[in-house]
């Protein structure tokens, strides 16, 4: 499969699209099989015409998108201005999907799914709305109907509210549920979850806990632990803790060492100071072992570039936390940069997201504050 991406910063959408097209077409030698479209908040207004001048001037069989806050092209990250970014590739058997979710007195409805999704090890690529599309409902379910299936992607960032997303699925743009691409068992596809964090403290088992809330680690109360861990660490590490701290959720009970990647990053999300508990957002079990994380700019670099290793490919779909970006690092580009530079190639696109799909310890899970990749192409060491 041949791919390419092309950015466009001009802040006249017309412009943008010439641009962005026209280095498609020269880097590919020809028009497309597939297009995927991501365009920054200030394009989302025009994204319908967008998506019209694309298939009209690369006539792609299937062409997909979104508007997000953020937007990824090559090495270059657009936070915050226009931006047009253009994921192209040429192969067959690629899919278009549309995936409908709707309110029902049990909880929510999912449909548009194709049959083929279940067909072996195939690979989905899903741009969601965070208001209308129950991501961890869709997942679950999928570990029961297509459990062969891997999901990548993200829900999009900087939606005000209901209605309010813009997705692309042809020259229609839909404001609610999810579109995206289903690409064939024989595509050469593989995955990255960089979730950018490192465990603090001991590993510690849950011994008393309602769903999400914990009561007791070891034996003593939730947040007994939480205060030892914390008065252990150093300055700068207390600083990272008092912007936000998280709890590793262990992938393998039947490992006796944990290090970073060994985990399901969740954060935590409040604590009861009477009952001496904390809330998490995640259900997690008695009897699970857990270890607090901490996430900084340092960690979020590393992680990023131990997911990658020393491999290259073809290009990528990348979705990167909208926490990220220059808030975390401090300078633009970081994500971009480092996956388009351990792959060699600058056919990388994507979006920033308010939550991130991908695969860790073999399921598919929603995720915060990391950046989650699907890698086209041998990724040779």
């Amino acid at each position: 499969m041949q791919v390419a991406a092309a950015l466009s910063e001009h802040p006249l959408p017309t412009h943008a699209v010439g641009e962005a097209t026209g280095d498609i077409l020269e880097r590919l030698g020809g028009s497309p099989d597939v297009v995927a479209i991501f365009v920054t908040a200030g394009h989302a207004g025009a994204l319908e015409d967008i998506a019209r001048s694309v298939q009209s001037i690369l006539g792609p069989s299937v062409l997909v998108g979104a508007a997000s806050r953020a937007v990824i092209g090559g090495h270059r990250e657009v936070e915050d201005r226009p931006g047009v970014a253009l994921w192209a590739a040429k192969g067959r058997g690629i899919e278009p999907v549309r995936i409908e979710s709707s309110r029902t007195d049990d909880g929510w409805a999912i449909g548009g799914l194709p049959r083929r999704a279940a067909d072996g090890d195939r690979t989905l690529v899903l741009m969601a709305d965070p208001f209308s599309f129950p991501a961890d409902g869709f997942l679950t379910e999928l570990a029961d109907t297509c459990p062969d299936l891997t999901v990548v992607g993200g829900l999009v960032a900087g939606v005000q509210g209901a209605g309010g997303a813009r997705l692309v699925l042809g020259e229609t743009v839909h404001t609610d549920g999810a579109v995206g691409l289903l690409f064939p068992r024989e595509a050469d596809v593989s995955t990255v979850v960089a979730q950018g964090c490192r465990p603090v403290g001991a590993p510690l088992v849950v011994t008393r806990s309602e769903r999400n809330v914990i009561y007791e680690l070891g034996g003593r109360t939730a947040l007994e632990r939480l205060r030892e861990v914390v008065e252990d660490l150093s300055p700068d590490d207390r600083a990272s803790a008092a912007r936000g701290l998280n709890l590793g959720l262990v992938i393998d009970e039947g490992r006796t060492l944990f290090g970073t990647g060994d985990f399901v990053v969740r954060d935590v999300i409040g604590a009861d100071t009477s009952a001496g508990a904390i809330g998490v957002s995640e259900v997690v079990d008695v009897g699970q072992t857990v270890q607090f994380h901490l996430r900084d700019a340092a960690t979020a670099d590393l992680d990023l570039r131990s997911g990658l290793g020393d491999t290259s490919g073809d290009g990528a779909l990348v979705f990167t936390c909208t926490g990220r970006g220059q808030a975390l690092f401090g300078f633009p580009d970081h994500d971009a940069d480092v996956v388009a530079s351990a792959l060699g190639s600058r056919a990388v696109a994507g979006m920033f997201c308010s939550g991130e799909v991908g695969p860790v310890g073999g399921r598919n899970l929603l995720h915060g504050f990391s950046t989650s990749m699907a890698v086209f192409g041998p990724r040779r060491s």
